[in-house]
Order: C-alpha cells, then sequence, then structure tokens
C-alpha cells in the first residue's frame, strides 16, 4: 500500500502524485495495490498522517491484504513503529525503499560497500525499535534489562562496522581519485541525470559500449567509461553515473562520493532529462541540488532533453527549451539529434581553447612531442637552434610547458600575446 503526504514544502509533482513511488516499488520487486494520499500543512508527530487517514489507511490495508506500507515521505523512527503498530503490517519510507534498490542492485565491490555503510548509517538511529518486544528498565547498573543490554551492544557493533567501511572506502576513493586524475590530459565528459532519463541507452548509442540499459530505476550504480569518437575534432572519454532523485538521501550521496568522482572531475557534464515527464522541471533542480552537494554545481553542463518521440505536450518542451538556453533536443530511441548532441559538445569543449605561441629548444623533443599530441600544430619556425611553434591546446594544458628554457605566449584577438612566466 502506497501513501504520499503533500506538504507546502514538497508538494506533488506531476499528474500522478505516486507515479515514481509506484515505479521505486516495482523496482524493489513488489506489487503496488492501492494508494493514499493527503494533503497537510503539517506533519502529525507521531503518526505523520492523520487521524481519518490513518483509520483509512488501516481500512485499505485489510481490504487488499497488504503485507507493507510504503510512504513516500522519509519518517521518524517513532512514526514508523506507531504506524506499525496502528496498521499491524511492515512500514517503510522513501528512504529505506531507495536504500534497499540500491543494495539489489549493487554489483562491484565499491557498490556494496557504498550501499552498505549508507545502509547502516540509516539504521543506527533505528535500531531501538527492533527491540520492543524484550524488556527494558531505566536505573543504574545491575538493573537494566536483557533488551537494552542488546541495544547497546548492536548500537557498539553498528558504529564499529561503520568505522571499518569508512575506512575501506577511504581507500577506494583515494583509488578512484587518482584513476580519474590521470586522466587529467584527456578530455572527459560525464552524463548525469535523474534515474531513468536514459542515460545508459544514450551511452550505448554514443560509444557502443553495451552497459546494461533497462526501462527500470537505478539500472546503473557503478561508473562507466569509454572513448567517444567526436567527428573531425578528436576523442573524449565519456561517462555513465548513477542516476539521481528527488530526495535522494543524504548518507547515499555521501557514501557514493567515490563512484561519482567522474562527474567531479569531468570537463563538461551532459545533464540528461526525460523531456516526456510532466514534473521534468523539478526533475533537473532535483539533480542541480545533488549536482551542488558534489562542488559540481559551476561545472559547464549541456542540459539534453531526451526522449523527444514522447513528448505528448510540445508546448512543455517549448518552456523548458526556454528555459534552458544551453540545451539540445534528442531522441534516443529514433536517434533523433544525436548530431547536433555531437555539434554542442565540441562547440562547448573548445570554448576553453588558446592559442599560443611557444618558443623552444630544437633538442625539447619532449615538448614538441607534447604539443604533436595534444595541441593542435598551425605552424612552426626554426630559427637556429628555436623552434617557434604557434598552435591551439586546451587552456588547461598550458600548464604542462612550462620549462626552463620554454617562453609561451597566450595570443589575443589582435594578434597580440601575454608572457606566460615560469612558475618556479
Amino acid at each position: 500500500m502506497l501513501v504520499s503526504v503533500a506538504l507546502p514544502q514538497r508538494p506533488w509533482v506531476g499528474d500522478d502524485p505516486l507515479e515514481e513511488l509506484r515505479g521505486l516499488t516495482t523496482t524493489a520487486g513488489a506489487i503496488a495495490v492501492g494508494g493514499v494520499l493527503q494533503k497537510r500543512d503539517a506533519v502529525v508527530p507521531g503518526t505523520y498522517i492523520g487521524r481519518g487517514k490513518l483509520e483509512e489507511l488501516k481500512a485499505e490495508v485489510e481490504a487488499q491484504d497488504a503485507d507493507v506500507v510504503i510512504f513516500d515521505n522519509d519518517l521518524s523512527p517513532a512514526q514508523v513503529r506507531n504506524l506499525e503498530k496502528a496498521t499491524g503490517v511492515k512500514v517503510i519510507d522513501r528512504s529505506e525503499l531507495i536504500l534497499d534498490i540500491f543494495a539489489t542492485r549493487a554489483r562491484s565491490v565499491a557498490a556494496r560497500l557504498q550501499v552498505e555503510l549508507a545502509q547502516l548509517e540509516y539504521a543506527l538511529p533505528r535500531l531501538k525499535r527492533m527491540w520492543t518486544h524484550l524488556s527494558r528498565y531505566k536505573g543504574g547498573i545491575g538493573l537494566r534489562g536483557p533488551g537494552e543490554t542488546q541495544l547497546e551492544e548492536d548500537r557498539r557493533l553498528v558504529a564499529l562496522k561503520i568505522r571499518d567501511l569508512k575506512n575501506r572506502l577511504g581507500v577506494v576513493q583515494a583509488r578512484k581519485e587518482r584513476e580519474v586524475r590521470a586522466r587529467f590530459e584527456e578530455h572527459t565528459v560525464s552524463l548525469v541525470g535523474y534515474t531513468n532519463a536514459g542515460k545508459s541507452t544514450l551511452m550505448n548509442l554514443l560509444t557502443g559500449a553495451g552497459v546494461l540499459a533497462e526501462d527500470k530505476l537505478f539500472s546503473t550504480l557503478d561508473t562507466r567509461t569509454r572513448q567517444w569518437r567526436l567527428a573531425d575534432w578528436g576523442k573524449v572519454l565519456l561517462s555513465d553515473t548513477v542516476g539521481f532523485i528527488r530526495d535522494l538521501p543524504h548518507h547515499l550521496v555521501a557514501s557514493f562520493k567515490a563512484t561519482l568522482e567522474e562527474a567531479r572531475q569531468a570537463r563538461l557534464l551532459l545533464h540528461v532529462v526525460d523531456a516526456a515527464s510532466p514534473g521534468a522541471e523539478e526533475q533537473i533542480q532535483a539533480v542541480n541540488k545533488v549536482l551542488d552537494e558534489l562542488g559540481c554545481k559551476d561545472k559547464p553542463t549541456l542540459l539534453v532533453l531526451n526522449k523527444l518521440d514522447q513528448v505528448a505536450d510540445v508546448s512543455r518542451l517549448h518552456v523548458l527549451e526556454k528555459h534552458h538556453p544551453r540545451s539540445v533536443t534528442i531522441s534516443n530511441a529514433k536517434r533523433i539529434g544525436l548530431e547536433k548532441l555531437q555539434d554542442a559538445v565540441i562547440e562547448l569543449l573548445s570554448a576553453d581553447f588558446v592559442e599560443a605561441q611557444v618558443d623552444v629548444a630544437a633538442s625539447n623533443g619532449k615538448i614538441l612531442a607534447y604539443l604533436a599530441a595534444h595541441a593542435d600544430v598551425l605552424r612552426q619556425k626554426y630559427h637556429d637552434d628555436r623552434v617557434l611553434v604557434r598552435c591551439s591546446l586546451p587552456r588547461f594544458l598550458v600548464r604542462h610547458l612550462h620549462e626552463p628554457g620554454v617562453e609561451v605566449k597566450l595570443m589575443k584577438k589582435n594578434g597580440e600575446g601575454a608572457r606566460l612566466k615560469r612558475r618556479e
């Protein structure tokens, strides 16, 4: 049985308030048999929903013979306990449902560690309700009941396990950061976006990666990186990342920082959006919120409005395009707009290119080889034992040219350059 409560600070999104929760429930392997909706100005501290809605929920649970009640809101441990007592069935909230889905879909060692850490951090303040069947007495040493003793032991074990997982994840994250930094000289592009927006399908179309692409939420948990060859330009490294969702549990965002390292270090983000969804704008804002948490707020981003073939109301699409001028509209299914997407990516990656004049010794094979590999050499002039190279290259690579005996001049539009002094 699904339950969703609309609050002033958390209104319903789209025409069907239960659509996303129903999708999450199906992904988790359960069957939704009904739903209860309520609008409130404030939650009821004890049960989240009002007394009348609670009676309605009890009746629906009995009528549909439901085994579990799933809330589209985050509940406190006390609220869960009270709701379970009132309905007689298990009650879980949105965060617990998302964590369960992540746990079933985690395949790599890193993803499993990250999900386990998030689950334990979520469970720690909720351990108390697991021991309500055991006696507990207040008092000092020697007066505690077996339930409180067991609870303390569980809390200590969970805290130790969390510490161990954080240490192991620290090693994973450090290794991942080294891997990403090793690709610093490459042009890196990362796919981000709401879950089930079509990121994995797009990656398969652009790179032939063959990654799993299902019409399910969170089909991708592990980052994959493949080469994407842009016609008449060169190659970039394209990464597919885990999808985001509205109200993504904070513990999950924190623990998945290693997996999201690709997005944090990418030179360009392709924010893929399901343009056919009535809540597309809200999904964009939800993704931007998570990107902000990751420190990617100011990173160059291109909005990719996907599923053009499924858009029922074209006026909504026009509104999205007007609100987000830096965007392209595509359809993975019909392969529409992929060339336009490629052109937009080339334009954005080229925007940070500079034209430079490099004065280097003819014997400095290292710098000359570096320019041949990473720059577009426009012309070369030889004078005695020196070479004057005029080239175009990404601004972030200029610092690799700073060596003794090498003079670099960035060229302005009028043809004059600004001399760069070597950093001592």
